[in-house]
Protein backbone atom coordinates (compact mmCIF):
# COMPACT_ATOMS: atom_id res chain seq x y z
CA UNK A 1 0.00 0.00 0.00
CA UNK A 2 1.71 3.58 -1.06
CA UNK A 3 1.98 5.90 1.86
CA UNK A 4 2.47 3.05 4.68
CA UNK A 5 3.92 4.96 8.19
CA UNK A 6 6.29 2.90 10.04
CA UNK A 7 5.35 2.80 14.02
CA UNK A 8 5.66 5.64 15.16
CA UNK A 9 4.22 7.61 12.41
CA UNK A 10 5.08 11.22 12.24
CA UNK A 11 3.39 14.25 10.96
CA UNK A 12 3.08 17.66 11.68
CA UNK A 13 -0.27 19.76 12.28
CA UNK A 14 0.03 23.75 12.05
CA UNK A 15 3.42 23.28 12.90
CA UNK A 16 3.63 20.63 16.04
CA UNK A 17 5.33 17.41 15.13
CA UNK A 18 2.73 14.57 16.46
CA UNK A 19 3.28 10.74 16.57
CA UNK A 20 0.32 8.62 15.69
CA UNK A 21 0.26 4.99 17.16
CA UNK A 22 -1.26 2.51 15.60
CA UNK A 23 -3.45 1.87 18.52
CA UNK A 24 -5.33 5.07 18.29
CA UNK A 25 -3.64 7.97 19.90
CA UNK A 26 -1.93 10.66 19.41
CA UNK A 27 1.60 11.36 21.24
CA UNK A 28 3.14 15.12 20.72
CA UNK A 29 6.77 14.53 22.02
CA UNK A 30 7.30 18.03 22.92
CA UNK A 31 4.92 18.31 25.68
CA UNK A 32 5.32 14.72 26.41
CA UNK A 33 0.94 14.13 26.27
CA UNK A 34 -0.62 11.53 24.71
CA UNK A 35 -4.27 12.17 23.29
CA UNK A 36 -7.22 9.69 22.87
CA UNK A 37 -10.36 10.29 22.26
CA UNK A 38 -14.17 8.74 22.51
CA UNK A 39 -13.40 6.36 25.21
CA UNK A 40 -17.29 5.41 25.39
CA UNK A 41 -16.60 3.94 29.02
CA UNK A 42 -19.42 1.30 29.46
CA UNK A 43 -20.94 1.12 26.36
CA UNK A 44 -22.13 -2.56 26.56
CA UNK A 45 -23.38 -2.17 29.85
CA UNK A 46 -25.65 0.77 28.72
CA UNK A 47 -26.84 -1.75 25.66
CA UNK A 48 -27.22 -4.41 27.76
CA UNK A 49 -29.93 -2.29 30.03
CA UNK A 50 -31.77 -1.60 26.71
CA UNK A 51 -32.07 -5.02 25.89
CA UNK A 52 -29.03 -5.76 23.44
CA UNK A 53 -27.26 -8.46 24.46
CA UNK A 54 -23.53 -7.02 24.09
CA UNK A 55 -20.44 -8.60 25.82
CA UNK A 56 -19.71 -6.70 28.73
CA UNK A 57 -15.58 -6.41 28.11
CA UNK A 58 -15.65 -3.18 26.42
CA UNK A 59 -14.30 -0.89 29.16
CA UNK A 60 -11.85 -3.72 30.06
CA UNK A 61 -10.49 -3.93 26.20
CA UNK A 62 -10.40 0.08 26.31
CA UNK A 63 -8.44 0.22 29.21
CA UNK A 64 -5.87 -2.79 28.24
CA UNK A 65 -5.16 -0.32 24.82
CA UNK A 66 -4.99 2.91 26.92
CA UNK A 67 -2.12 1.34 29.32
CA UNK A 68 -0.36 0.00 26.44
CA UNK A 69 0.29 3.31 24.81
CA UNK A 70 0.65 4.73 28.37
CA UNK A 71 3.38 2.33 29.02
CA UNK A 72 4.93 2.78 25.39
CA UNK A 73 5.52 6.61 26.02
CA UNK A 74 5.07 7.24 29.47
CA UNK A 75 3.46 10.37 29.08
CA UNK A 76 3.19 13.63 31.63
CA UNK A 77 0.04 14.61 30.43
CA UNK A 78 -3.03 12.78 29.17
CA UNK A 79 -6.31 14.09 27.24
CA UNK A 80 -9.10 12.55 26.63
CA UNK A 81 -11.19 14.63 23.78
CA UNK A 82 -14.65 13.76 25.39
CA UNK A 83 -17.24 11.11 25.12
CA UNK A 84 -15.10 9.38 27.47
CA UNK A 85 -18.26 7.56 29.29
CA UNK A 86 -21.26 6.48 27.06
CA UNK A 87 -23.30 8.00 29.60
CA UNK A 88 -23.83 9.72 32.63
CA UNK A 89 -24.22 6.48 34.96
CA UNK A 90 -21.34 4.93 33.32
CA UNK A 91 -18.80 5.87 35.93
CA UNK A 92 -20.77 4.25 38.56
CA UNK A 93 -21.05 0.66 36.75
CA UNK A 94 -16.91 0.51 36.56
CA UNK A 95 -15.57 -2.00 38.11
CA UNK A 96 -13.27 -1.62 40.93
CA UNK A 97 -10.74 -3.54 38.81
CA UNK A 98 -11.28 -0.93 36.15
CA UNK A 99 -11.24 2.54 38.44
CA UNK A 100 -8.06 0.65 39.98
CA UNK A 101 -6.40 0.89 36.41
CA UNK A 102 -7.50 4.49 35.76
CA UNK A 103 -6.26 5.52 39.28
CA UNK A 104 -2.70 3.73 38.00
CA UNK A 105 -2.45 5.58 35.07
CA UNK A 106 -3.63 8.47 36.52
CA UNK A 107 -0.52 8.48 39.40
CA UNK A 108 1.95 11.11 38.51
CA UNK A 109 0.48 12.23 35.84
CA UNK A 110 -1.73 15.02 34.18
CA UNK A 111 -4.82 14.40 33.37
CA UNK A 112 -7.06 16.27 31.65
CA UNK A 113 -10.93 14.77 30.72
CA UNK A 114 -12.64 17.27 27.84
CA UNK A 115 -16.17 17.68 28.32
CA UNK A 116 -18.11 15.60 25.68
CA UNK A 117 -22.00 15.20 24.85
CA UNK A 118 -22.16 12.20 26.20
CA UNK A 119 -20.44 12.94 29.31
CA UNK A 120 -20.57 16.63 30.05
CA UNK A 121 -19.51 15.95 33.47
CA UNK A 122 -17.53 13.19 34.44
CA UNK A 123 -17.56 12.67 38.52
CA UNK A 124 -15.27 14.27 40.87
CA UNK A 125 -14.25 10.96 42.34
CA UNK A 126 -12.19 10.23 39.23
CA UNK A 127 -8.92 11.84 39.19
CA UNK A 128 -8.09 14.54 37.36
CA UNK A 129 -9.52 17.69 35.83
CA UNK A 130 -12.57 18.57 33.41
CA UNK A 131 -12.51 21.45 30.69
CA UNK A 132 -14.49 22.12 27.71
CA UNK A 133 -11.71 22.36 25.80
CA UNK A 134 -7.79 23.23 26.34
CA UNK A 135 -5.57 25.64 24.72
CA UNK A 136 -1.49 24.46 24.60
CA UNK A 137 -0.21 26.29 21.68
CA UNK A 138 -0.13 25.71 18.31
CA UNK A 139 -3.30 23.48 19.36
CA UNK A 140 -6.25 23.86 20.88
CA UNK A 141 -8.18 20.49 21.89
CA UNK A 142 -11.64 19.97 21.56
CA UNK A 143 -14.44 17.06 21.72
CA UNK A 144 -16.42 18.18 18.36
CA UNK A 145 -14.69 19.90 15.60
CA UNK A 146 -15.39 23.43 14.67
CA UNK A 147 -17.08 23.88 11.07
CA UNK A 148 -14.73 26.02 8.57
CA UNK A 149 -10.93 26.78 9.43
CA UNK A 150 -9.80 25.93 12.81
CA UNK A 151 -5.80 25.89 12.51
CA UNK A 152 -4.48 23.66 15.12
CA UNK A 153 -7.58 22.12 16.14
CA UNK A 154 -7.31 18.67 17.59
CA UNK A 155 -10.68 16.97 17.82
CA UNK A 156 -12.82 13.73 18.07
CA UNK A 157 -16.39 13.41 17.86
CA UNK A 158 -16.55 12.16 14.81
CA UNK A 159 -15.18 8.40 15.14
CA UNK A 160 -13.66 8.88 11.47
CA UNK A 161 -13.15 5.21 9.82
CA UNK A 162 -12.04 4.55 5.86
CA UNK A 163 -12.26 1.51 3.28
CA UNK A 164 -9.71 1.26 0.43
CA UNK A 165 -9.24 -1.58 -1.86
CA UNK A 166 -5.90 -3.84 -1.48
CA UNK A 167 -5.29 -5.72 -4.48
CA UNK A 168 -9.20 -6.82 -5.09
CA UNK A 169 -10.10 -7.05 -1.16
CA UNK A 170 -11.52 -4.22 0.11
CA UNK A 171 -9.95 -2.94 3.78
CA UNK A 172 -11.96 -0.53 6.10
CA UNK A 173 -9.84 0.76 9.51
CA UNK A 174 -10.60 3.57 12.05
CA UNK A 175 -8.63 6.34 11.14
CA UNK A 176 -7.17 9.30 11.60
CA UNK A 177 -8.17 12.38 9.26
CA UNK A 178 -5.95 14.99 8.30
CA UNK A 179 -5.50 17.95 6.04
CA UNK A 180 -2.10 19.17 7.63
CA UNK A 181 -3.84 22.00 9.52
CA UNK A 182 -6.64 20.04 11.89
CA UNK A 183 -6.57 16.35 12.91
CA UNK A 184 -9.38 14.17 14.12
CA UNK A 185 -8.98 11.38 15.50
CA UNK A 186 -10.38 7.98 15.74
CA UNK A 187 -12.43 6.21 18.20
CA UNK A 188 -10.81 4.19 21.13
CA UNK A 189 -13.46 2.58 22.29
CA UNK A 190 -14.03 -0.91 21.85
CA UNK A 191 -17.52 -0.29 20.99
CA UNK A 192 -17.46 3.25 19.49
CA UNK A 193 -18.20 2.01 15.72
CA UNK A 194 -17.44 4.72 13.69
CA UNK A 195 -18.09 6.88 10.60
CA UNK A 196 -17.12 6.86 6.75
CA UNK A 197 -14.60 9.84 6.88
CA UNK A 198 -16.10 10.84 2.85
CA UNK A 199 -19.31 11.31 4.89
CA UNK A 200 -20.99 14.89 4.33
CA UNK A 201 -20.01 15.14 7.83
CA UNK A 202 -16.01 15.58 7.21
CA UNK A 203 -16.35 17.87 4.32
CA UNK A 204 -16.86 21.11 6.30
CA UNK A 205 -13.99 20.00 8.04
CA UNK A 206 -11.70 19.08 4.76
CA UNK A 207 -13.02 20.79 1.66
CA UNK A 208 -9.99 19.98 0.10
CA UNK A 209 -7.94 16.53 -0.69
CA UNK A 210 -6.57 15.04 3.15
CA UNK A 211 -4.97 11.91 4.02
CA UNK A 212 -6.62 9.43 6.21
CA UNK A 213 -4.58 7.52 8.13
CA UNK A 214 -5.39 3.80 8.80
CA UNK A 215 -4.71 1.80 11.83
CA UNK A 216 -2.80 -1.16 11.20
CA UNK A 217 -1.71 -4.19 13.66
CA UNK A 218 1.76 -2.84 13.94
CA UNK A 219 1.95 0.62 11.67
CA UNK A 220 -0.47 2.90 10.44
CA UNK A 221 -1.48 3.75 6.39
CA UNK A 222 -1.56 6.97 4.92
CA UNK A 223 -3.79 6.98 2.13
CA UNK A 224 -5.18 10.38 0.28
CA UNK A 225 -8.37 10.54 0.00
CA UNK A 226 -8.62 10.18 -3.60
CA UNK A 227 -7.91 6.74 -3.29
CA UNK A 228 -11.19 5.91 -0.44
CA UNK A 229 -13.78 3.94 -1.17
CA UNK A 230 -17.46 5.19 0.20
CA UNK A 231 -18.04 2.48 2.77
CA UNK A 232 -21.90 0.91 2.94
CA UNK A 233 -24.15 2.48 5.19
CA UNK A 234 -25.12 -0.22 8.26
CA UNK A 235 -21.48 -0.93 8.54
CA UNK A 236 -20.84 1.72 11.50
CA UNK A 237 -21.85 -0.25 14.37
CA UNK A 238 -19.85 -2.02 16.77
CA UNK A 239 -16.13 -2.58 15.27
CA UNK A 240 -13.53 -3.97 17.12
CA UNK A 241 -10.60 -1.53 17.67
CA UNK A 242 -7.91 -2.21 15.68
CA UNK A 243 -9.51 -5.58 14.67
CA UNK A 244 -6.69 -6.80 11.99
CA UNK A 245 -4.69 -4.60 9.59
CA UNK A 246 -4.02 -3.63 6.03
CA UNK A 247 -1.59 -5.74 4.15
Amino acid sequence: MAGELGYPSGMLVHGARLLLDPLGGLLWPDECTLVVADLHFEKGSAFARRGVPLPPYDTRATLARMAEMVRRHQPARIICLGDSFHDLGAPARLSEEEIATIEAMTEGREWIWIAGNHDPAPPDWLPGRVADELEIEPLRFRHEPTTGRAAGEIAGHLHPKAAIRVRGRRVVRRCFATDGSRLVLPALGAYAGGLDVLDDAFRPLFPAPFQALLLGSERIHAVTSSRLERIAPGLSGPMPAGAGSPP
